[in-house]
């Protein structure tokens, strides 16, 4: 009897702290970050706040809880090169040609993928930094990976334009989002616009490989 309701004593606070974590994400895709206050969370959770300091130590706690549960593209992203690397010779561009498609609809998709975003834009916060940092730590691992051994001394070229490439894929989500859909007159809120979207990054990366690699070859003769 007693394991028994040790167990259920455990699955009852796991389930508490999915109510909580669940509440911050949507207080943040409906309000925003501003509005991560204690008592709304704990409403929409229908828990009583004091649990709050109980499983997670405040609400910095439970709002870093709740980033680090936020990393889903950066692990899938290092899984997947995981998976292909070996197989692959090409400088990670068929990888890539996959990868930043992908993230564009992720933001399009993920409201709270947007928050994020902004949040990191607006305010600095510790929770915000691991979260950057952990995603860059990612991004480091498939540069490592799958560029530099192919572009070596061209590689910090491939990495300024890819950072190009993915800011402005999340730039052009956050501003569809918050003031209107249209940009150089590709309405990105379109299937149309996003698959036009989608065609100039498939340009852009063949363009890059293209002349990297050639300039790297002729260097060489």
């Amino acid at each position: 009897m007693e394991r028994k309701s040790v167990a259920g004593s455990i699955r009852n606070k796991e389930r508490s702290k999915k109510k909580f974590l669940d509440a911050v994400g949507k207080i943040l895709r409906t309000k925003g970050y501003t509005a991560l206050k204690v008592s709304n969370i704990a409403a929409i959770a229908g828990i009583d706040k004091k649990m709050i300091y109980s499983y997670f130590g405040g609400l910095d706690g439970l709002i870093d809880e709740y980033l680090l549960s936020q990393d889903y593209w950066s692990k899938a992203a290092t899984e997947e090169v995981e998976k292909i690397w070996l197989q692959l010779d090409d400088g990670g561009k068929s990888f890539m040609e996959k990868m930043l498609p992908a993230k564009f609809d992720y933001v399009h998709t993920n409201k709270e993928a947007q928050k994020l975003l902004l949040w990191c834009l607006s305010e600095s916060r510790k929770s915000l930094k691991k979260l950057n940092d952990a995603q860059e730590e990612n991004g480091e691992y498939i540069f490592t990976m799958l560029m530099d051994p192919y572009f070596k001394d061209k590689t910090e070229d491939v990495r300024s334009i890819l950072a190009i490439l993915v800011s402005g894929l999340y730039y052009l989500n956050m501003y569809a989002a918050m003031n209107g859909s249209i940009f150089c007159g590709i309405d990105v809120n379109t299937i149309n616009g996003r698959d036009k979207i989608k065609t100039a990054i498939s340009f852009l990366l063949h363009r890059t490989y293209e002349h990297l690699q050639g300039s790297d070859k002729k260097t060489k003769h």
